[in-house]
C-alpha cells in the first residue's frame, strides 16, 4: 500500500485514536498535584507511579509488535483502548496508593497494545510518504499529551479525583473511531498489505547481511531516544511543581504552561516528519537534539516569562526527532514495522519511567532546581547522531 496513494482518512483516524489514547495517559501526571496531597505522597512515590505506568507500556510493546508483524491484527487497537478505559475508572475510584498503581498499569497495557499495530497501519497507509505518515500519527499522540493537563485544569482540579471517570466517554468515542479506521483500512488494502509484507520480508533478508551496522545504529538511536525522553520526563512529571515552587504560580497556571509546552511537541513532530522526508532523517535527528542544548543550559537561570518561551523552543526542536528516529529504524530493518514501533514507543515509555523515578528520588534529596540543572546537559548525547550511517531515504518508499 505504501507504493500507492496515501489513505489520509485512515491516517487522520489513527491520529485521532492516538490523541485520545495519549490524552488518557497524560491524565496520570496531570493529577499528581491532587493525589500527592490526598494520599500524602512524596516525590519518590510520584516517580514510582510514572515508572509503573511506563514499564507496563514498555515491556509488552516489542512483543506485541513482533506478533503483529507475523499476523496483522488491526482490531487489536480497539482492545488497547478498552484497557485504557478500565485504567481510567480504576484511577477515578482508587482508595489507596496500591490501587492507583493498578490503574496506572492498566493504562500502560492499553498503550502497549495500541502503539505497535497503529504504527504498522500508519506506515502501510503512507503511500510512500513515510515521514509524513508517521508525523501525522505521532502528532496525535503529542497533542493528546498536551490536552490532558489542560482538561485536568478545567475538569479534574475543580472536580476532584472521581471526575476522571468523565473521560471514559472520550475513550468510548476513541474506540468507535478506531473501529471505523480498521474497517476502512482492511477493506481498502487487504491485498496490498499482503504484497507489501512479502516484499518487506525479502528485503529484510538482504538487509540482514549487514547485521553489525544495523545493531550499532539501533543502539545509537536508543541513546538519542534516552536523552530526549529523560529530558521530557523531567517536565511531564515535575514541571508543574517546579513552576509552583520557584515562581509561586497557581496550580491552574502551571497546568496551562504545561499544556503550551506539550503542544509544542505536536507542532515539532509534524514539522520534523515533513522535513525528514525532504532533507533526510540524519540531519533532522542530530539537529533536533543538539539544537536544543543552548536553550536547555539557559533554562534553569530564566525568569517565569523566559521559562515559558524557552520550554516551547526546546520542545519544538527536540520533538521533531521522534518520527525520523522511528522511520530511520524501520528503514534499517524492513519487514519489522510493528516490532520497531513497539520497541521504540516502548523504550520511550521505559526510559521516561526510569528517568521519572530517578529524578523523583533526586528531587527528594536535593531540589527540583538541581534536577533541571543536571537535565540541561542531556541533549549533549545528540552528538552521537554523527555516528549514524547514511541511509537511502528514497528506497524505503517502496517498502511496507
Amino acid at each position: 500500500m505504501t507504493q500507492g496513494k496515501a489513505l489520509f482518512p485512515v491516517l487522520i483516524a489513527l491520529s485521532l485514536g492516538h490523541l485520545i489514547n495519549d490524552t488518557i495517559q497524560s491524565l496520570l501526571p496531570a493529577i499528581y498535584p491532587i493525589i500527592k496531597q490526598v494520599y500524602q505522597l512524596d516525590f519518590g512515590q510520584i516517580g514510582l507511579l510514572t515508572l509503573t505506568f511506563q514499564l507496563a507500556a514498555c515491556i509488552f510493546q516489542p512483543l506485541v509488535g513482533h506478533i503483529n508483524d507475523q499476523k496483522p491484527m488491526p482490531y487489536s487497537i480497539v482492545a488497547g483502548m478498552a484497557f485504557s478505559l478500565a485504567g481510567l475508572l480504576t484511577l477515578a475510584y482508587a482508595l489507596s496508593f496500591e490501587t492507583l498503581l493498578v490503574g496506572a498499569t492498566l493504562v500502560g497495557l492499553g498503550s502497549s497494545i495500541f502503539h505497535p499495530e497503529a504504527t504498522r497501519m500508519a506506515r502501510q497507509a503512507s503511500g510512500g510518504q513515510l515521514g509524513m505518515a508517521q508525523a501525522i500519527f505521532v502528532v496525535g499522540g503529542q497533542a493528546g499529551t498536551a490536552i490532558g493537563p489542560l482538561l485536568a485544569a478545567f475538569i479534574i482540579v475543580p472536580g476532584g479525583q472521581t471526575s476522571i471517570a468523565w473521560f471514559s466517554v472520550i475513550a468510548m468515542i476513541g474506540a468507535m473511531i478506531l473501529v471505523w479506521a480498521c474497517r476502512h483500512f482492511v477493506a481498502a488494502a487487504r491485498e496490498a498489505v499482503a504484497l507489501a509484507k512479502k516484499n518487506s520480508l525479502n528485503q529484510s533478508k538482504v538487509q540482514g547481511g549487514d547485521r553489525q551496522r544495523v545493531i550499532w545504529s539501533v543502539i545509537i538511536l536508543m541513546m538519542l531516544l534516552l536523552s530526549k525522553t529523560a529530558y521530557s520526563a523531567s517536565f511531564n512529571s515535575f514541571y508543574t511543581f517546579y513552576l509552583i515552587g520557584k515562581f509561586d504560580v497557581s496550580m491552574q497556571v502551571s497546568q496551562y504552561m504545561l499544556f503550551v509546552f506539550l503542544m509544542a511537541s505536536a507542532l515539532g513532530s509534524l514539522v520534523g516528519g515533513w522535513l525528514g522526508d525532504k532533507f533526510g532523517r540524519n540531519f533532522i535527528i542530530w539537529f533536533s537534539i543538539i539544537g536544543a542544548l543552548p536553550f536547555t543550559l539557559i533554562l534553569p537561570h530564566a525568569d517565569l516569562f523566559w521559562t515559558g518561551i524557552l520550554t516551547v523552543v526546546i520542545n519544538l526542536i527536540m520533538s521533531s526527532a521522534m518520527s525520523s528516529i522511528i522511520v530511520y529504524a524501520m528503514e534499517l530493518m524492513p519487514g519489522r514495522t510493528g516490532m520497531i514501533g513497539g520497541l521504540f514507543y516502548g523504550l520511550a515509555f521505559g526510559f521516561g519511567g526510569l528517568a521519572a523515578a530517578a529524578l523523583g528520588v533526586l528531587a527528594d534529596h536535593t531540589s527540583l532546581d538541581t534536577v533541571y540543572t543536571l537535565c540541561a546537559y542531556l541533549p549533549a548525547l545528540g552528538f552521537l547522531a554523527f555516528l549514524l550511517p547514511k541511509v537511502d531515504h528514497s528506497a524505503p518508499m517502496k517498502r511496507a
